[in-house]
């Protein structure tokens, strides 16, 4: 009973109570750091719920990446903290009038800026599997042989940047808040957590609308006549316009499908990711 009303209600719990709280802390006026806590507390379930009810239990087993993956979320997460503070200083250079619509309810301006952003991001993501210099800095992401949600926050800072840029720069344009920005950046690790999730949660029809973890692990097949699917990161909407949706469900895939198929021994470690895209 437990294991099938976690499976039920990880996605909305996630989705929708996540994103909730950080609307609910943000509108109340509350710190800050009162959004670190609430994605600290649901990395923390993710690890718990994994385990209790995986989609493979060999996605649990470690490579010897933890530490690697925990490098990756505090240097990659600091750089958005960075950036969410940056912003009243890069809207100061921009002369555009504003053309946000900051009369609707913040949780409605949170839909508006993932929708607008997730095209960027997913069009940046699309091209990153194309352009030569671009994948190098991808292919760190990549390089994972398992799938569970804390490896999803894990990408060469280079790559994150480029993404982020192309996912904020439209909003950053409009005229968008500092603090939808901020809740913005916590719907992006919530939903790199579901992407990447190890758990067997249920989606039912949600999976041929959302980026989450039954068609994302497609996307990490190791050749590139599998893996070049499914670019999304919140929706799969520009993946239908691009041709690049897919979905089988008899498909079962395993640690020994993913990683990058001409590249099997790719470093582990964080420090010769960092340095692997620049090496010949």
């Amino acid at each position: 009973m437990v294991k099938f009303l976690v499976r039920l209600f990880y996605l909305p719990t996630f989705l929708i109570v996540g994103n909730g709280l950080a609307v609910l802390i943000v509108q109340s006026g509350y710190s800050k750091g009162w959004l670190f806590l609430l994605v600290m507390s649901f990395i923390a379930l993710a690890f718990l719920l994994e385990r209790l009810v995986p989609y493979d239990a060999a996605f649990n087993k470690s490579y010897g990446d933890r530490t690697r993956d925990f490098y990756h979320f505090i240097v990659n997460e600091t750089a958005n903290v960075a950036g969410v503070l940056s912003v009243p200083l890069l809207a100061a250079f921009i002369s555009l009038p504003s053309i946000w619509p900051h009369f609707l309810p913040l949780w409605q301006q949170l839909v508006l800026a993932i929708l607008i952003a997730d095209v960027g991001i997913t069009l940046a993501h699309f091209a990153s599997h194309r352009i030569e210099a671009l994948w190098r800095l991808h292919a760190v992401h990549h390089s994972v042989k398992r799938m569970y949600g804390f490896n999803g926050l894990m990408k060469h800072p280079l790559h994150q940047f480029i993404e982020t840029a192309a996912g904020a720069t439209p909003l950053l344009l409009m005229g968008v808040s500092q603090e939808v920005f901020s809740l913005l950046i916590v719907a992006v690790i919530l939903q790199l957590l579901l992407q990447h999730s190890n758990v067997a949660y249920f989606s039912g029809p949600l999976k041929y609308l959302l980026a989450i973890n039954v068609v994302h692990r497609f996307h990490h097949l190791k050749t590139a006549e599998e893996g070049d699917v499914n670019f999304g990161l919140f929706t799969s909407l520009t993946d239908f316009f691009l041709g690049t949706a897919y979905y089988d469900k008899r498909r079962v895939i395993a640690s020994d499908d993913l990683g990058i198929g001409d590249q099997p021994n790719y470093p582990k470690s964080y420090l010769s990711q960092l340095l692997q895209p620049f090496r010949n």
